[in-house]
């Protein structure tokens, strides 16, 4: 039976100052962004690399305050409104990955405004940059031994002595490798060749949706929550709005660049 090695979060010590695993693996990720989105606008003359770390830096606030404000009010909104205060004790975790795209999505809005690009191009321009910086979010949950899977029987299960002496799915590497890197190589290679406006960014949508739909079928619910109607976790109920939407989107898109072609 494996056993989760019980990973000391903290990456490195520098006096007083402690780096976190989980802050390491965002700085990879904005790290990733930049190379690889570097590697998207060579040849192109419609973005610079000025353009390429402006959106970084819009794009990395998206996250951080899109993800913290989406967990307060998709997972805990009653507790934070007697505690209002406590938005703000980041230090003690609590980030929604669905309340960070639309961060993000705020963030690149703003960002075409600014830059007179129309919002759909810079989303599909994006697209392919973001999931192995959720890869690299998901090795981080990790090494915290934290979102942990459900327990189960096959023979790759792990005990997380955090939680308990189960064996149980390590759930957070089946998001690594399905919401990362199989995204990751699905929307790269897609985008390689033109596209309709609007057709990249409908496939991120329908791919992370129902990666992360399925995998919440092996991943432990939120204590405070469980499951809710039909079963399904708020992971899930939070994706499916995603897979129509995206869905939507690619149809829009083809439909549109037929109409127009």
């Amino acid at each position: 039976m494996l056993i989760h090695p019980d990973f000391d979060p903290v990456a490195l010590h520098l006096g007083p100052i402690s780096i976190r695993w989980y802050g390491v693996m965002y700085l990879l990720a904005f790290t990733l962004f930049l190379v690889l989105g570097r590697q998207r606008i060579r040849g192109r003359s419609d973005w610079t690399v000025k353009e390429l770390d402006d959106l970084l830096f819009y794009g990395a606030l998206g996250v951080v305050l899109g993800g913290r404000l989406g967990y307060v009010f998709f997972y805990k909104f009653s507790e934070y409104l007697h505690a209002p205060l406590h938005i703000f004790y980041v230090w003690e975790g609590g980030m929604s990955f669905h309340g960070g795209l639309l961060g993000v999505l705020t963030a690149v809005w703003y960002f075409s405004k600014k830059t007179g690009k129309s919002w759909l191009s810079v989303t599909d321009f994006v697209a392919p940059l973001v999931p192995l910086g959720l890869g690299a979010g998901r090795i981080g949950n990790f090494i915290n031994g934290e979102l942990w899977g459900r327990p189960t029987n096959v023979p790759w299960a792990m005990i997380f002595p955090k939680m308990d002496m189960q064996p149980r799915h390590p759930s957070e590497l089946y998001e690594f490798a399905l919401e990362g890197v199989t995204l990751f190589l699905i929307l790269w290679f897609f985008s390689k060749k033109p596209r309709p406006m609007g057709a990249v960014s409908g496939l991120f949508l329908i791919g992370y949706g129902t990666f992360r739909f399925l995998v919440e079928f092996t991943r432990e619910p939120d204590d405070f929550l469980g499951l809710l109607a039909l079963g399904l976790s708020m992971g899930q109920w939070l994706s499916l709005p995603m897979i129509l939407i995206g869905i939507g989107m690619m149809a829009w898109s083809y439909s549109n660049a037929k109409k127009n072609g």
